[in-house]
């Protein structure tokens, strides 16, 4: 939530009701926090959000690492890409929900500092890691002989610490820069203090920060996405048009199965970009116009829903995985305590097959 949210949940605004809450501060004083009660109804749905995606991207790592037939290497990027997800549910999500329900900031400079440089660092994971499962569904596709099994989990486990650390790097700036500022709000010259990446101050870092924010963590990515799937269709055509008409049963199955690896990858790389795709352009529109602070109601029914939707992103991977691959779908209720005994998950690992599937 931003300096936009921050004034419209402001006491003073005549649309919202608050309710209060006293507590004590680490002197003994009593200290007295508004609770917005509408924000109730918008935490609940961040509870589930972070509850549903607890359930799938835990399951979803047990899964692809307990089961020896799962262990390949784009479910090794996807148990990546959900543990990402997981730190942004466990870290921001709560965070995020909190700030809807009372009208300050509750976690002190050290969480001013430290909240906004996961939340980026797990953006990062999860955009660089599709871009990197999408190079390696090009290489599978388009350069099979270039693939070595024997190296090829070692190979993932380095890429995956590389987008990890690059990651990190590239969101250090939001831990040094953020910090809590003082604002006054234009229309009741009132002042309050939030957790913010630069001062209200200028023009020019608003500007600099979410367009470079969003160039390299979404234009970019998908944009080198999109040219990683123009190859790997072209050569899905050609090898469609040069098939034999008859025979060659297991070629057949082997394209097959490539193209529902790429279609796996593709649809995640969909969710990701319409799931951000709102908190960007919100952003990129505060950031132009941050010297006119929009407090209506409109614009922060928007933001909420902005948020929510990028948050969704980070719990929406399994249960499509779930529904898109029959394998994944069998062992992922398996690993359920709800679905299977332990006997039955016994037997079942047991008969375990080298079966590759995403």
């Amino acid at each position: 939530m931003s300096l936009e949210d921050s004034v419209a949940l402001h006491p003073e605004n005549s649309w919202i009701l608050n309710g209060s809450r006293v507590t004590r501060d680490s002197a003994g004083e009593p200290h007295q926090y508004n609770i917005w009660l509408p924000g109730i109804g918008i935490a609940a749905v961040y509870g589930v959000i972070i509850a549903v995606g607890l359930v799938g991207n835990v399951t979803l790592m047990k899964t692809c690492l307990s089961v020896k037939s799962l262990r390949t290497v784009p479910n090794l990027f996807l148990s990546s890409l959900a543990l990402g997800d997981l730190l942004l549910l466990v870290t921001c999500a709560p965070v995020d929900a909190s700030r809807y329900l009372v009208d300050e900031w509750l976690f002190g400079r050290v969480g001013c500092k430290l909240i906004p440089f996961i939340q980026l660092t797990s953006v990062g994971v999860s955009v660089f890691t599709l871009t990197a499962l999408s190079a390696d569904r090009y290489k599978a596709i388009v350069r099979p002989l270039d693939s070595h099994t024997s190296t090829a989990r070692l190979s993932v486990c380095l890429r995956v610490g590389a987008i990890w650390l690059f990651s990190v790097t590239l969101a250090i700036p939001e831990a040094v820069f953020s910090d809590l500022h003082t604002f006054t709000t234009s229309h009741t010259n009132e002042t309050f203090v939030t957790c913010a990446p630069y001062p209200h101050a200028g023009e020019l870092h608003p500007k600099i920060h979410s367009t470079a924010s969003f160039l390299i963590f979404y234009i970019l990515p998908l944009f080198i996405i999109s040219v990683y799937y123009c190859f790997i269709a072209q050569s899905l055509i050609r090898s469609s048009v040069d098939m034999p008409a008859e025979g060659h049963l297991h070629l057949q199955r082997q394209v097959n199965s490539r193209k529902r690896l790429a279609k796996t990858v593709l649809v995640f790389v969909g969710l990701f970009a319409v799931c951000w795709l709102p908190s960007h352009v919100i952003y990129l529109y505060r950031s132009f116009h941050y010297d006119q602070v929009d407090t209506s109601v409109g614009h922060f029914i928007a933001s909420v829903c902005a948020r929510i939707l990028a948050f969704t992103n980070s719990c929406v991977n399994p249960f499509a995985l779930y529904l898109m691959s029959k394998n994944f779908s069998k062992h992922f209720r398996q690993q359920l305590p709800c679905c299977s005994s332990p006997q039955r998950l016994y037997s079942q690992r047991s008969r375990d097959t080298n079966v590759t599937s995403v």
